[in-house]
């Protein structure tokens, strides 16, 4: 719904600025969804006197114009327009001037002619002829309207409204209504809203001697009042009522085509005019469709209609779908000269059904479906004719059809403070409480809240205590806990996987989700043992396909699957983790027969014993490109395993732990497993070639599966103090000869055991292979950190314990580099 300001003061007198307007409306139970400022994107445009035209001497269609704009000086401006003359009242760009869609104006020379600007047509303003109708489409914009030459060109023609979209939801169909949202502003801001009943004078005439209204079906259609105007004059609706129409979103067609539409927005009650001549009969008839018959709607197309829909039809035909759209000849045409005016009330199901039904969708059927209030139809009618009369369109019948059946009893909900209160943890006055109703329309009478008819929402007290509750703000309601309901806490096992997540992507990594059930060749991708237990797998019972037929028992192909998508889709690089689950089966399925035969068979069904399988959760990880490499994906590692707070972590060669099938997956000399405690933690390294190319990733990729439920029982969640140390620190460099073979894990374990307790750290700094080592030989170079709690270390301390770690990397064949 589209809300003109400018309508918005014909009945509250607000002046807020319009942030203010819209953040008040929201709170309140309005949502507003944007604002439009007219014309806001049109700058320096100002209203001009063209003085002279004289020919281009140097173009036979351009024209030197002299332009008076409000300035000392006159302005020259060239123009191709031929429908300028002297005297003309005209929009003019000046030099500097924006237009709509950000055109820029700026002076310059045509045909050697100095121009100064621009004169501008409607479309260059964004308006066409339906806007102006005394305009022409494909010339310049002469003016008619009353304006001061120099004037800004958006006051002059009322291009300077603003318009706020609203999301009106299905059970305030009230809100789709100028009034309906003056009234919430009204109660908003705590204002009078100012609405005055419609009246119209009317001429001598009995329309029962002109036209006959017959209601068939008193259930689909409860009220329907009928108008008739004569000696109608069809054309253009003055400049005020197209602008409101503009700001709402809707086009000017003709007068009368303009106040129906006029109404509803005013009302949000659909109207209809008919040309009586269509009318055949003079009779209007309520009923439902004859099966199989048809009607030509207004949009040009034939429909079929059936026993269930509501049509309005004269003596012999449906003229209109009811509620949803009008016949072909039910219109409005320029030969027009009586109009018949319909204002009813059309049961909402019914509506939304012949809609869906026809696939015809109107802005009458979308408010009829939602409902309507129930007793505003002649009101309605009124205004319509209240406009007929201001606008001059025609002659009003002053007697009128009002076939009414309708139900007038209105919603009635109890009434109690305290009940309310205690439902909102609130503490307001009962006085207040009356206040805000009364503020919204409603009657507090003898402990009843009486609702108005146009709230067709309002069931229970809970209504009623949310009606209070947006008027005296949902800000200031104090925040409470649900009674006896226990605060929501996140679980051990949460907090733990939130860190994980958050830590995975604070080194680079983005999350992806795969699906749990899998193909069984991706065993054979991954080129996982012929008798590997992950072979054993929870087979689905209704599967999709093959590719879905299984549940994983290892998480590695998902997430290399993600990689060769991205990578077959020419990412350059990635970094993805999943916080995935296995299925491992625990137990063999046990088929047993329970006695029963199959239907025309003497064969026994079968029912299956199941073992729900354990649900292990793995973190996994998968990159390529970029920086990647094995101690990129050994660092990521490290930082997770720190902020989980586990250390003391080792590490070997994956082919040395039968922990991980899945190390099949991997190169045999570039991956290995993490320990902690003699456990395996995970297992991570580079993608075996093979494993690549059944993926299709023509570039180096690494992986990683880290076992979660393992993490969190040797993660420490208590973290520890450690004060600054109080003694100094010392240090020695060992530089050592090693076989190639022997892992710089096992000299660091070596080192470590040896130094004991005194052990600070120890960092590797270098390994070098080169002329000065022998063949089959690596040179290992670390740093040990030394230091004591209990006093200075001393030199002869120190150097003891690189004794002792001398004597501990012999035993596995080091020996110190000359």
């Amino acid at each position: 719904m589209n809300l003109s300001m400018k309508w918005l003061g014909d009945y509250v007198n607000i002046d807020v600025p319009i942030k203010d307007y819209c953040h008040a409306l929201t709170m309140s139970g309005s949502k507003v969804e944007c604002y439009t400022e007219e014309g806001k994107d049109i700058k320096n445009v100002v209203v001009g006197k063209i003085l002279s035209v004289v020919p281009h001497e140097n173009s036979d269609h351009l024209v030197v114009c002299q332009v008076e704009v409000g300035k000392d000086a006159p302005v020259q401006i060239v123009t191709g327009a031929s429908n300028v003359n002297a005297g003309d009242i005209v929009p003019v760009a000046l030099d500097g001037s924006t237009l709509p869609n950000g055109v820029k104006i700026k002076k310059g020379k045509l045909r050697g002619v100095e121009s100064n600007g621009m004169l501008c047509s409607l479309g260059e303003l964004g308006l066409d002829k339906r806007d102006f109708p005394y305009a022409i489409e494909d010339g310049i914009f002469i003016m008619q309207e009353e304006c001061t030459i120099g004037q800004d060109i958006q006051s002059a023609i009322g291009l300077n409204d603003i318009s706020v979209e609203f999301e009106i939801t299905s059970n305030r169909p009230d809100c789709l209504s100028v009034i309906g949202l003056a009234r919430e502003t009204a109660a908003t801001y705590g204002i009078p809203l100012n609405v005055k009943a419609p009246e119209f004078k009317g001429v001598d005439g009995d329309i029962n001697e002109m036209l006959s209204v017959s209601i068939h079906n008193t259930e689909k259609c409860r009220r329907y009042c009928a108008g008739i105007v004569k000696n109608v004059k069809i054309e253009p609706s003055p400049r005020w009522l197209r602008e409101r129409l503009r700001a709402s979103g809707v086009r000017p067609i003709n007068n009368f085509v303009d106040i129906t539409n006029y109404v509803m927005l005013e009302y949000g009650q659909p109207m209809h005019a008919f040309d009586l001549r269509y009318v055949e009969g003079a009779q209007i008839n309520v009923r439902n469709a004859v099966k199989g018959e048809k009607i030509m709607t207004l949009d040009g197309v034939e429909r079929e209609l059936d026993e269930n829909m509501l049509v309005i039809a004269d003596e012999k035909k449906p003229v209109a779908v009811a509620g949803v759209m009008g016949g072909e000849y039910s219109g409005i045409m320029d030969d027009t000269t009586t109009v018949v005016f319909e204002s009813a009330y059309f049961e909402p199901a019914q509506v939304r059904c012949t809609s869906k039904a026809l696939k015809l969708k109107s802005d009458a059927s979308s408010r009829y479906e939602k409902g309507v209030d129930r007793l505003i139809s002649m009101t309605c009618l009124r205004r319509a004719f209240e406009l007929v009369e201001l606008l001059g369109a025609g002659e009003v019948l002053n007697t009128v059809i009002d076939c009414d059946y309708t139900d007038k009893t209105p919603a009635v909900v109890d009434f109690d403070s305290k009940w309310t209160n205690d439902f909102l943890g609130t503490d307001i006055p009962e006085e207040d409480m009356i206040n805000y109703l009364d503020r919204l329309g409603f009657e507090v009478k003898d402990g009843k809240v009486i609702a108005p008819s146009f709230r067709i929402d309002i069931e229970c007290k809970a209504d009623i205590a949310e009606e209070i509750a947006r008027i005296y703000g949902y800000n200031e309601i104090p925040s409470t806990d649900f009674r006896g309901i226990a605060r929501a806490e996140y679980t051990e096992e949460q907090k733990f996987i939130r860190t994980l997540r958050n830590t995975a992507v604070s080194l680079g990594g983005y999350e992806t989700a795969t699906y749990s059930f899998v193909s069984p060749k991706y065993f054979e991708k991954i080129k996982l043992p012929e008798n590997s237990r992950l072979r054993n797998a929870v087979k689905i019972m209704n599967p999709l396909g093959e590719d879905t037929s299984v549940m994983r028992t290892t998480s590695l192909p998902s997430i290399l699957d993600v990689l060769s998508f991205n990578y077959n889709n020419r990412n350059e690089k990635a970094c993805l983790f999943e916080i995935a689950k296995e299925y491992i089966p625990v137990s063999e399925e046990k088929p047993y027969i329970n006695g029963d035969t199959l239907a025309n068979s003497g064969e026994k069904k079968h029912k299956y014993e199941y073992s729900l399988p354990e649900e292990p959760q793995t973190l996994v990880i998968g990159m390529y490109g970029g920086n990647s490499d094995f101690y990129a994906l050994k660092g990521m590692i490290e930082q997770i395993f720190s902020e989980m707070h586990i250390d003391g972590i080792e590490y070997i060669r994956a082919e040395e732990s039968d922990e991980f099938d899945e190390k099949s997956a991997f190169h045999p000399g570039r991956s290995a497993v993490a320990l902690k405690d003699g456990k395996a933690l995970g297992i991570f390294g580079e993608i075996h070639p093979d494993v690549q190319e059944n993926y299709g990733i023509g570039t180096k990729t690494y992986a990683a599966k880290l076992k979660i439920d393992e993490l969190m029982n040797v993660s420490c969640s208590e973290i520890k103090y450690s004060p600054l140390p109080k003694f100094p620190a010392a240090s020695r460099d060992l530089s050592l000869i090693v076989d190639d073979e022997v892992p710089a894990a096992e000299l660091e374990r070596a080192i470590t055991k040896a130094v004991g307790k005194i052990l600070e750290k120890v960092t590797l700094f270098d390994v070098y292979k080169g002329k000065q080592i022998a063949d089959g030989k690596k040179s290992v170079s670390y740093s040990i950190t030394m230091r004591s709690h209990e006093g200075t270390l001393t030199d002869e301390q120190a150097d003891n314990a690189v004794k002792k770690a001398l004597k501990a990397l012999a035993a596995i064949g080091a020996e110190i580099r000359s």
